[in-house]
């Protein structure tokens, strides 16, 4: 007999023929012969599908009271997968829920356990067992240069003094192997719950590649447990200290040692919640599993591209064919205009605490705050283009500007330039080895500065997040989020941040908004909002997202609670 096939599956019935039709709802294999054995009873649920799409229905648990029953619904009341029998008999007058929706639900929240496991927890766990196998590393370097301080020490003291001197070795020696072994012990610790994680991870798995529902509703999150991370073991390592003044004719052992200078005890301490998530602290607000749409404001641009808010009822919006920059209120009625002073289109506009519009002018290569209806010009650049700007919580000026090499041989540069007024106080452009921070291309950047006082920029030929802290100096960079099999690359159009210190930008291939936390760890997305072509993105005072679509359309979003 062929040893392969063993392997092929046979009918559930005739138990000879090859299976090639499945039923659904009985989980039983079938051969063509054999579908209508199966289907011949009077029961009207068989469900018979192609072995190849086997296990696409849900399955629904049967019903524990009325024999040959499914359940469809769950009773909010009780807690319970019912039938559609128990709905008028042990649950008459309750509430229900359909289960497929309970279901799915919870599939959700076991996909959000996996993803907080993967991306939060499990590299946590990672970090400690690096940083305490990195102890345990450095352990003999450090006890050796100890060691080797107290013997050079010795060395300088006559023979009567050598007792003393072994005595401290052995002591350290002492102290170097219970070190070792309370490391070892924290480090076991922490292995034995970066196993018990790899086993839920598997079991999570299982759960999401089957369809019963039964094993889904049987999941409990460890998630709680695993985030109330051991006792910090932090151990202190002894120190030799010297005395500068000794007698060398002391002849008493216990005396001389005392002179010599003495060691300080190994010590350990265990600290409560000494290992935390940084995510826990950023997250005073809930973000909303589905966003909810406030508002839609139509523009009447062709090609919108930038929106601000004045306040939380009104908005100021730009567009990339038009030199005309108009004012809305929150119901969508224009209030104002204000043009360009070039008639060219403003490459970026924001608003100054005081209500004031500053936007860049591409035509003449300035910057201008319009205040009362009067235009005053602010910084005008000499070879360079200003693209796209915001005003820092000091009122300072942040000005993303392209070198311009229309009309000469320069090199293509970008930097920011802080301006204080009309003053420049810094300018950021490299990062500490001399690279640049941005890339040179004419595509568009954004910036917007965070609550840290970081400056964050959005950009779109890098297809990446720069943030750089106050003084300029590179932190991070986010180039897209890493799945376990690669990397889901990122291409921003807009950038801002919310009173969580938060970073947000659009990507505009997945139409998904990224958020991320002060130290570019990804959070989650923002999707399901139905977006139409995202060019611009803004977070008002109260934490609203306000999204402009390229077909003139303003949507502000409710995405925090």
């Amino acid at each position: 007999m062929d040893p392969c096939a063993q392997d092929v599956i046979r009918c559930d019935l005739c138990e000879t023929a090859i299976v090639q039709m499945y039923c659904d709802f009985c989980h039983v294999n079938l051969c063509i012969t054999c579908i209508g054995k199966h289907v011949s009873d009077d029961y009207d649920k068989h469900i018979v599908v192609p072995i190849q799409n086997r296990k696409s229905t849900l399955i629904y648990p049967r019903c524990t009271t009325h024999d040959r029953k499914r359940c469809e619904l769950q009773c909010k009341e009780c807690n319970l997968s019912v039938c559609s029998v128990c709905v008028f008999d042990q649950h008459l007058g309750h509430t229900f829920s359909n289960l497929s929706k309970v279901h799915n639900a919870r599939k959700a929240d076991i996909g959000k356990d996996e993803e907080e496991i993967q991306n939060i927890i499990s590299p946590k766990y990672d970090e400690i067992a690096t940083d305490i196998k990195t102890q345990i590393a450095n352990l003999k370097e450090n006890y050796k240069k100890l060691t080797t301080a107290v013997t050079t020490y010795g060395e300088e003291w006559h023979k009567e003094i050598d007792n003393v001197i072994n005595r401290m070795k052995n002591e350290l020696e002492e102290m170097g192997i219970a070190h070792l072994d309370i490391l070892n012990r924290h480090l076991d610790e922490i292995q034995q719950l970066q196993t018990l994680i790899e086993q839920t991870l598997l079991t999570i798995k299982r759960i999401e590649k089957s369809n019963d529902i039964s094993v889904t509703m049987e999941y409990s999150s460890q998630n709680k447990e695993f985030s109330k991370f051991p006792p910090k073991v932090q151990v202190t390592l002894p120190t030799f200290s010297p005395n500068t003044v000794v007698n060398p004719n002391t002849t008493d052992s216990e005396q001389v040692y005392k002179l010599l200078g003495s060691l300080i005890p190994l010590c350990y301490t265990t600290e409560e919640n000494g290992y935390t998530l940084e995510k826990t602290e950023t997250l005073a607000k809930e973000l909303m599993e589905k966003p909810e749409l406030v508002s839609t404001i139509d523009t009447g641009y062709e090609k919108l591209s930038s929106v601000v808010c004045l306040s939380e009822e009104d908005i100021w919006t730009s567009a990339k064919v038009n030199a005309v920059m108009k004012c809305f209120n929150i119901q969508g009625s224009l209030i104002k205009t204000i043009e360009t002073k070039s008639g060219e289109r403003p490459s970026g506009i924001t608003v100054t605490t005081d209500g004031s519009l500053v936007y860049c002018d591409r035509g003449t290569n300035t910057v201008n705050k319009v205040k009362s209806g009067q235009t005053e010009e602010v910084i005008r650049l000499q070879g360079w283009i200003p693209q796209h700007l915001c005003v820092t919580s000091s009122g300072d000026l942040l000005v993303i500007m392209l070198r311009d090499v229309r009309n000469s041989d320069d090199v293509a540069q970008s930097k920011i330039v802080r301006y204080s007024g009309s003053t420049e106080k810094q300018t950021i452009q490299f990062d500490d080895q001399g690279q640049p921070l941005y890339s040179s291309g004419p595509l568009n950047k954004y910036i917007s500065e965070n609550r840290n006082l970081d400056i964050c920029v959005a950009d779109l030929r890098a297809g990446a997040v720069v943030v750089v802290n106050q003084s300029g100096k590179l932190r991070f960079r986010y180039t897209g989020r890493f799945s376990l099999r690669k990397r889901i690359p990122l291409i921003p159009r807009g950038i801002a941040t919310n009173s969580q210190s938060q970073i947000l930008t659009l990507d505009r291939d997945t139409l998904f908004i990224h958020i991320l936390d002060q130290n570019g760890q990804f959070l989650r997305y923002i999707d399901n909002c139905n977006l139409n072509n995202p060019v611009g993105l803004y977070v008002d005072k109260s934490d609203s997202m306000y999204v402009a679509e390229m077909n003139g359309s303003v949507k502000k979003f409710k995405y925090l609670q």
